[in-house]
């Protein structure tokens, strides 16, 4: 039986090359970056050559470029030190934004910041005009995730910036699933902060990058050593960001080519559910106008009941298909989606739901395993409920 991986959107198979990148900092060249050595020299040297792969990759100036933990600490970073420097107390977000954004800014509301929560129904993103709505001369900070995490919707990032630049307000966007995926120039977008993650575009895990522009009002909410010009203390994770690097390069150089890919894998993928279960299944979001590698989809039975989601995906991990019903971040949650529920959906339809995340890696091969699986399980689980 083959193993089918088809939650890209929680974490990537590390590309080869990033490894063979990387193993030499695992091995032979182990000074820490910050010392003033041989040693240290020989690593700080590779870790400023991957701040200039990252940078390059974004449109970024080097200086602008702080190494993080991953896309948690970027956001957390981000938001609070934002606030915090701006001296207002307002911010911007919308309901569907991953947890990471959202609890720095329930934390946020608990030291009296006001926090205002745009509407995405039905489709999954916010409006340029929606954002301009909702500024007062209060607002310290826009944060809006540019490609969600479970249903793939693209917010106007680029339109949202032009309106909090218009307005003197500070813009974030999350931009961990968009990364290699879509293009993002801050050079041609007035972006003031952004996040991004490595363990999404076949890097390693634990290490991602906050992009800060240079003039921007932002205090560092980490203290420590001088690392990172004083913006975030802590020993570098070497070996990580070095992989970093590369995975952003090659994930970058070579984005046409991969999204040409999964757009035909999803394509085929989306034909072959909907030709199965024409009248039981419903997509998620605005999947004509998403990104082509996350598929979101539930299978409701009426107003009031849909197959149990949770069962649907042991099955398929039975059969060697791995999928999610949402966040990684919330496996084993009880409570359905925060994300579909703010579209509008019902409990039993939000709990029905799964998400299929593709990559570079998957085949067509692939895709007629699972549409060889998926019907053949859910037929099974159709008879029970009618039985």
């Amino acid at each position: 039986m083959p193993t089918v991986y088809l939650d890209n959107a929680a974490t990537t198979k590390l590309d080869s090359r990033v490894l063979d990148t990387m193993l030499p900092y695992l091995s032979d060249h182990y000074g820490n970056a910050s010392s003033i050595h041989n040693l240290g020299r020989q690593t700080n040297v590779a870790v400023e050559e991957a701040r200039e792969k990252v940078a390059k990759a974004i449109g970024a100036e080097v200086s602008e470029i702080i190494f993080t933990s991953g896309g948690t600490e970027s956001n957390n970073a981000v938001i609070k030190g934002a606030i915090k420097a701006s001296g207002k107390k307002h911010v911007i977000t919308s309901r569907i934004e991953h947890h990471a954004v959202l609890h720095p800014i329930q934390y946020a509301r608990s030291e009296g910041i006001k926090a205002t929560y745009l509407d995405v129904k039905p489709k999954g993103y916010v409006t340029a005009d929606q954002v301009a709505d909702a500024i007062t001369d209060d607002t310290a900070l826009v944060s809006l995730m540019h490609v969600n995490n479970e249903i793939g919707a693209i917010n106007p990032i680029e339109e949202i910036a032009e309106v909090c630049k218009a307005k003197g307000v500070l813009f974030h966007s999350d931009t961990v699933q968009s990364i290699g995926k879509l293009p993002v120039d801050v050079s041609k977008m007035p972006i003031d902060f952004l996040s991004l993650s490595a363990h999404k575009v076949h890097g390693p895990k634990g290490v991602g990058v906050m992009y800060v522009r240079g003039g921007t009002r932002w205090k560092s909410w980490m203290e420590g050593g001088s690392q990172e010009r004083r913006r975030r203390g802590g020993t570098l994770n070497v070996p990580g960001i070095i992989g970093l690097g590369k995975a952003i390069e090659i994930a970058t150089q070579e984005r046409e080519e991969n999204v040409a890919h999964v757009s035909k894998l999803s394509q085929k993928l989306v034909g072959g559910l909907k030709e199965n279960f024409p009248h039981l299944i419903d997509f998620n979001g605005c999947p004509d106008k998403g990104v082509p590698h996350i598929v979101n989809c539930s299978f409701p039975l009426g107003e009031e009941e849909s197959l149990d989601g949770e069962m649907l995906l042991l099955n398929l991990d039975i059969d060697g298909i791995c999928v999610s019903n949402g966040s990684a971040c919330t496996s084993g949650a009880i409570e359905p989606s925060h994300v579909l529920m703010a579209l509008g959906m019902v409990t039993p339809t939000a709990k029905s739901s799964i998400r299929f995340s593709l990559s570079k890696y998957n085949t067509m091969e692939e895709m007629d395993y699972v549409l060889e699986k998926v019907p053949a399980i859910i037929n099974r689980m159709l008879k029970k409920v009618k039985s």
